[in-house]
């Protein structure tokens, strides 16, 4: 049976259905893992994205990430307004952060974070380390040389021609 949310529209249905697609093509292929995404602007299709993790070799070459690095690209700008990202799963906590960054308009997406899970992409680890304080988690952090690098944003906020994002 069909799935239908009343708030999605048969082109958003639609984008999240190419958004799939990509997800088994792709992963079919041995390119990445089963992870596709779209972004699409007034209805058009912007770009797509697909995870090349493996392909690539590049850790942080997600399907979203690979779509909105290729959308901003073709649009010419850092910032995607406008523009809706539709995945084949729940973005992990990089792509969610990066889709903040975008400032995508919205989400859609089908999987959830709980079916990557079950996949073997847990990422369950990262959405209980990121609340804690950097000398909690279980990545070793430290700081260092706070003064010499606070001086830098000085800098940035007294640089007039900088281009704020």
């Amino acid at each position: 049976m069909a799935e239908k949310r009343e708030d999605l529209s048969e082109e958003d249905e639609g984008h999240l259905r190419r958004a799939i697609a990509l997800s088994r093509e792709k992963m079919l292929a041995n390119l990445g893992g089963p992870f596709g995404a779209v972004i699409a602007k007034a209805g058009s299709v912007v770009a797509e994205g697909w995870n090349q993790v493996i392909s690539s070799k590049d850790p942080t070459a997600h399907a979203e990430v690979t779509a909105i690095r290729l959308a901003s690209t073709r649009l010419g700008h850092f910032v995607l307004e406008g523009c809706t990202l539709y995945s084949s799963c729940e973005p992990c906590p990089m792509c969610l952060a990066a889709a903040y960054w975008a400032r995508v308009d919205r989400v859609v997406y089908a999987a959830t974070r709980a079916d990557a899970a079950a996949g073997g992409f847990d990422d369950e680890l990262l959405y209980r380390e990121l609340p804690l304080p950097p000398d909690q988690r279980s990545l070793p952090m430290s700081q260092a040389l706070h003064s010499e690098a606070a001086r830098v944003f000085d800098e940035w906020r007294a640089k007039a021609d900088k281009v704020m994002y």
